[in-house]
């Protein structure tokens, strides 16, 4: 039976905890913000409503700064990372759902990238747990 690391490439088993909550938090801010700056010109693309785009973004910019706290505290809390894993797990499963329900009435590219946002997030979550696991905090 193949060891739940083997999923994960090389380079993402060495990754720390903090780093890897400091890459979700980069990535999902800017995600974030993306959508509180161009949500009428992501609507028209992704076919979901600017003010659904505007509400996701300003959850994500606030759950990026969460996640950012959190991975440059002095000592990552443990319970906070395995909450934020739990968050993006959710956030994944979620999306996937949301996806395949057709939630906001998506055109395909808005389809598309619900799914690859699943996909990211799903990573992150992987990447935290793993590290959380091994107890590479640093």
């Amino acid at each position: 039976m193949a060891s739940p690391a083997s999923s994960l490439p090389a380079a993402a088993q060495r990754l720390s905890l903090r780093a890897a909550l400091k890459l979700d938090a980069v990535v999902t801010g800017a995600n974030g913000l993306a959508y509180l700056a161009l949500a009428g010109p992501l609507a028209d693309v992704l076919g979901l409503s600017a003010p659904l785009l505007r509400g996701v973004g300003a959850f994500l910019a606030v759950f990026a700064a969460a996640v950012w706290a959190t991975g440059t505290r002095r000592r990552v809390p443990r319970a906070g990372a395995w909450v934020i894993v739990a968050a993006n797990a959710a956030w994944a499963l979620g999306s996937v759902a949301a996806a395949v329900a057709g939630w906001g009435d998506p055109a395909t590219a808005g389809t598309v990238w619900v799914l690859l946002q699943a996909l990211v997030v799903g990573g992150f979550a992987e990447l935290q747990a793993f590290a959380l696991r091994r107890g590479r905090a640093a």
